[in-house]
């Protein structure tokens, strides 16, 4: 059985989404969870909720990880060890994606807090906790949260695409750095699944129709799929993954275009 026990997590962009998917997960699997979220609202009071009714210790803190990253991230490791010292596991789950639009239009604002989220925080905050892992002789686990955008590009997010392409870059090049110490670096790359964030475009009927002719097993999960992802990779049993990112996403990496709609005739290019 996958256990998580004796361990404990922190857990960024955990009040909603795949985020409280993942907390939620972890909490289930045994560890004590930080949860990280923006600011204080009830989103954070039902994810600490539901992992404390789970039987594990739960803190929650409150940092923008979007402004000055770096200050960010050593602001949030002092007070997420001082919630919950000896953090084993941390989850760089916290993103955006601000554009959506053409390439042509994105500003280099929009691109700057993109990158300061997506891969500025996540870099700085895991060069926080190997330091100290390194330091204590710690066996740490990071998992990163990317997306499937990371490997197929969408016309319309340029900047949240090249952001999370690094992020799988990052888990490669972390790994190599930091399994010769003991720590194991991987990452999750979700296709879409229904969260907040989805739920306007999932809506549409003819939205969902397009989803789900684009993904073999013509599913659109819910964010428990990732969830459950994320344990495993945290877990003893995913002892020997090292720098790969897990794709999540029903199949829709592995095909080249979709089946034509019955009735259509295929076209070869």
């Amino acid at each position: 059985m996958l256990t998580l026990r004796g361990h404990r997590a922190l857990v960024t962009g955990a009040t909603q989404g795949v985020g409280r998917a993942i907390a939620v997960a972890i909490a289930r699997a045994g560890a004590d969870v930080v949860l990280h979220g923006l600011r204080s609202d009830p989103q954070a009071d039902q994810t600490r909720a539901q992992c404390a009714a789970l039987g594990v210790q739960v803190a929650v803190v409150e940092g923008d990880l979007s402004s000055r990253p770096v200050a960010a991230t050593e602001r949030l490791f002092r007070e997420a060890t001082a919630a919950m010292p000896a953090i084993d596991l941390l989850v760089n789950n916290a993103g955006t994606c601000l554009d959506t639009m053409h390439f042509l239009d994105v500003s280099a604002d929009l691109f700057e807090r993109t990158m300061r989220l997506n891969v500025h925080a996540p870099f700085f905050l895991t060069q926080q906790f190997a330091r100290r892992w390194v330091e204590q002789g710690t066996q740490g686990r990071v998992l990163f949260t990317g997306s499937i955008n990371g490997r197929l590009a969408e016309s319309n997010h340029a900047a949240y695409d090249t952001s999370k392409g690094a992020v799988e870059m990052m888990v490669k090049t972390l790994c190599v750095s930091l399994a010769p110490k003991g720590i194991r670096v991987n990452g999750m790359a979700p296709g879409l699944v229904r969260t907040p964030l989805t739920e306007a475009f999932l809506s549409d009927p003819k939205a969902m129709a397009w989803m789900q002719m684009h993904t073999p097993n013509r599913a659109v999960p819910g964010p428990e799929v990732c969830g459950e992802a994320a344990a495993f990779l945290l877990s003893d049993a995913a002892w020997h993954i090292h720098g790969q990112m897990l794709l999540v996403d029903g199949g829709m990496s592995a095909w080249q275009q979709p089946d034509p709609p019955p009735g259509q005739p295929t076209t070869i290019p």
